[in-house]
């Protein structure tokens, strides 16, 4: 760890170093520009001629070159395709001045010209709206990686669960669950899945992972985030953030085929009503059949979601957003295997899944009503409420036993569940000033209710006694004691609640934070407090309440316009849900997080680095019991676990043409208190759910000039090592989980308004799973990952 640790410092002090060979002074340039109806003129480039500084302008036409010295400047405003615009000015000492600019083109020509370029980056400066904090990201006490509507495209993600971790340091999944579930654990433990600034978590499961084709990015918080959203975990969380209506008169179709009869169309349309722009809206629209490299398994997935925006005036809007999500798939246990011989003893193609087999059908409904008004330009109020219905039928394949002649007695039980969650939120920024005080000002309150019902309880052995399934000559026919018949005609609460399949929990927030801005800005100190009450049952037991404050403290300090260092402590109080094996109540998550930090952006924000160490204390945090079935939602107190680690990140267009995203995490985390009562653990114990080394790396080069303009090349590589991913220890210390290593490549092309993309996942053909050993059964199991395979998307934009 030493050296790993010397080598990342070495880096980026040698990099920061490196970036400060161009004196730096403290006067700004900010600025707007706009289209010749006055409209914000996105993503146009500013370069100061003779230096290497600049800037792109973000979706208000905005942009702010720091760290200049007084004298006189050239501003070159440049758009592929458009006629260079050139603005001298000339800047006095630590003094701000502000331009703006016209260019001379329309609005509909912009738009063509973001079409066509689609100059968009792997970087992101800020965050939504939704995570209701205004401080840039590169002043923010805290790390916050974005996943871009770019590297989303690029590395042909389709669903929440289909790769897109790569990009964040330390985040990883424990198992895929077919693309059902998509269980995101960083920081040595499962985050909490937001969609839009809304816990989306319904059960232990999580919800039905997000398709692709409604997501403009994803948010990732690393640590607590309790100042800003009604409930997290310490570890943190992710925020899927949803496509909005743009303003322009846009839209784009794509296909996508791929191996194992991947079949995927999108649609995508964005425009105005009318030509005055109060009435804009945003329509997409997917539907994919896919099957698996096991026999039998199939996901097909099906997605509406249509938004409206109504502008009264330039002060409010409100949006509309609906969207429906259709799961139809295969039996969810089917994706595991086992065997008592060890690891990946079975094909890479190896199921258990009958022929036959009544699938899963989901049908997820999210209804979001949000609100913005802005007072003046100092202070914004939002109000948001959000109505998630969730619906799943089907069943869950689990072998009753597993033998060491290599047959096994495979059992399937249903799976029938609902859950339904409302929540709403209201919130005021604001930014004065008193004396020489700047204050960044976040204050709100937020409520939840959600409830979820689910049904277990009828069971079917596939398998008689004398006609066991034989793993080594697997016959996926009817199974010897066919198929199951479950009656579903009774009311599922009424099937709940006899199951003990209930859980109820309602949670109130109120909160307050004022960043203070000291010497022009350069400190900052955070000082903010939450006070949240929680009531909750689980599993048809009379409901508990708790109550608590909890504080946040953090301190950011800019070396110079481009480097920021920071150090944070927050406190945790996050509601959970489970039923304990002993019966006892289940309390929420208490804890503590410290964190220090480095961040820098380089060549005027076009790439950015950030060095983290962290240390997260939790308390009364569930793990699964390991003598249950993990379909019976059975879990046990741990005590206390220490998390702690480094996580880098770099990301960005560190030159013309070639965009990076690169991440290493170290992780460590142990059992550091026992609860009473619990003897199944102790202390010093390695605590499951993270992979102590965990690399990632996707860098994109494109082709700027000749004949060959618009080619791209893409080469990417995911390595885990030190897996601890598993439920249970290993008996034999020569059978644990081995260092995971999948390298991808790509070939692309990009002209005017036509995109070719095909990658080629897991180029080496390796057999890659993740599993763990099952004290329940006796055996191990696991998940195989795709062996190589083929995707190639087509795109046209208009």
């Amino acid at each position: 760890m030493q050296k790993i640790l010397s080598i990342l410092i070495g880096l980026f002090v040698f990099s920061f170093a490196f970036a400060n060979e161009e004196s730096e002074g403290n006067s700004v340039i900010k600025g707007k520009i706009t289209t010749t109806e006055g409209k914000a003129a996105v993503d146009v480039s500013i370069q100061l001629k003779g230096f290497t500084k600049g800037a792109i302008t973000n979706d208000n036409g905005e942009f702010i070159i720091r760290g200049l010295n007084a004298g006189n400047y050239e501003l070159a405003i440049s758009l592929v395709g458009y006629k260079e615009v050139n603005r001298k000015l000339t800047l006095t000492a630590n003094q701000t001045t502000t331009v703006s600019i016209q260019l001379e083109l329309t609005e509909q020509q912009l738009t063509e010209v973001i079409i066509r370029t689609g100059i968009r980056s792997y970087k992101a400066g800020t965050v939504s709206s939704s995570l209701r904090i205004q401080t840039p990201l590169l002043e923010m006490p805290q790390n916050i990686q974005v996943v871009t509507a770019k590297a989303l495209a690029d590395q042909q993600v389709i669903s929440m669960s289909d790769g897109a971790i790569r990009n964040v340091s330390g985040a990883i999944r424990m198992e895929h669950w077919g693309d059902l579930y998509t269980n995101i654990t960083a920081r040595g433990s499962q985050i909490q899945a937001f969609r839009n600034g809304f816990n989306m978590v319904n059960s232990f499961w999580g919800p039905l992972t997000e398709d692709m084709s409604f997501v403009d990015h994803i948010e990732f918080v690393k640590g607590p985030a309790g100042f800003m959203l009604g409930n997290g975990d310490p570890s943190g969380l992710y925020n899927v953030v949803t496509k909005k209506p743009s303003g322009h008169n846009k839209g784009e179709a794509s296909l996508t085929m791929g191996s194992f009869d991947l079949y995927r169309a999108t649609l995508d349309l964005d425009g105005k009503f009318n030509m005055e722009g109060k009435l804009l809206y945003r329509l997409n629209i997917s539907g994919q059949q896919k099957k698996s490299h096991r026999a039998n398994e199939y996901n097909d997935r099906y997605a509406f979601a249509p938004v409206i925006t109504y502008q009264f005036n330039d002060k409010t809007k409100l949006t509309a957003e609906y969207a429906w999500q259709n799961a139809r798939m295969s039996d969810v246990g089917s994706y595991y295997v086992f065997s008592t011989d060890g690891f990946a003893t079975l094909p890479v193609g190896a199921t258990f899944l009958p022929a036959g087999l009544p699938g899963t059908n989901i049908n997820d409904h999210t209804v979001l009503l949000n609100l913005q008004h802005q007072f003046n330009s100092a202070w914004k109020l939002t109000a948001q409420t959000s109505y998630n219905n969730y619906k799943q039928q089907g069943s869950s394949m689990w072998p009753a036993a597993v033998n060491s002649n290599g047959t096994i007695q495979r059992a399937v039980s249903s799976w029938d569940a609902k859950s339904s969650i409302t929540m709403a939120q209201v919130f005021l920024n604001g930014n004065i000033t008193t004396g020489q005080l700047q204050h960044r000002i976040l204050g709100g309150v937020d409520v939840s209710n959600r409830q979820y019902f689910a049904d277990w309880s009828q069971y079917h052995l596939l398998d008689t006694g004398n006609a066991l399934f034989d793993t080594r000559n697997p016959a996926l026919g009817r199974p010897s004691n066919g198929y199951p018949q479950f009656d579903f005609s009774t009311p599922l609460e009424q099937r709940a609640v006899a199951a003990g399949g209930t859980m109820d929990m309602r949670n109130t927030g109120i909160y307050l934070q004022d960043e203070l801005g000291l010497f022009n800005n350069k400190l900052r100190l955070t000082i903010a407090g939450r006070y949240t009450t929680i009531s909750q049952s689980e599993w048809g037991a009379a409901a508990k309440t708790a109550d608590r404050f909890t504080p946040r403290i953090g301190l950011s300090v800019s070396l110079d316009r481009q480097t920021t260092v920071y150090g944070l402590f927050d406190q945790a109080f996050i509601p959970q849900a489970g039923r304990l094996a002993n019966g006892g109540s289940v309390k929420p998550i208490t804890g503590n997080n410290m964190e220090i930090g480095f961040k820098r952006d380089w060549a005027g924000g076009r790439w950015n680095t950030g060095l983290t160490f962290y240390r997260i204390l939790k308390e009364n945090e569930l793990t699964a019991d390991p003598f249950s079935p993990p379909a019976s939602g059975l879990s046990i107190v741990m005590g206390q676990k220490r998390a702690q680690g480094i996580e880098f990140d770099v990301k960005g267009r560190i030159a013309q043409g070639l965009d990076l995203v690169a991440n290493y995490a170290l992780t460590d985390s142990k059992i550091t208190r026992v609860a009473a009562g619990v003897t199944s653990m102790k202390v010093g114990d390695v605590v499951p759910g993270y992979a102590k080394h965990t690399a990632n790396v996707w860098l994109t080069y494109r082709l700027q000039d000749g004949a060959l303009k618009g080619l791209g090349f893409s080469g990417g590589l995911s390595f885990l090592d030190g897996r601890n991913t598993y439920w249970d220890l290993s008996p034999d210390p020569t059978k644990v989980l081995p260092a995971y290593t999948k390298l991808d490549a790509g070939i692309s092309y990009e002209k005017d308004m036509l995109r070719l993309n095909l990658n080629v996942f897991n180029v080496l053909n390796q057999y890659l799973y993740n599993g763990s050993y099952y004290q329940w059964l006796s055996a191990y199991n696991w998940q195989t990952e795709a062996p190589r395979n083929v995707r190639f998307s087509i795109a046209y934009r208009f």
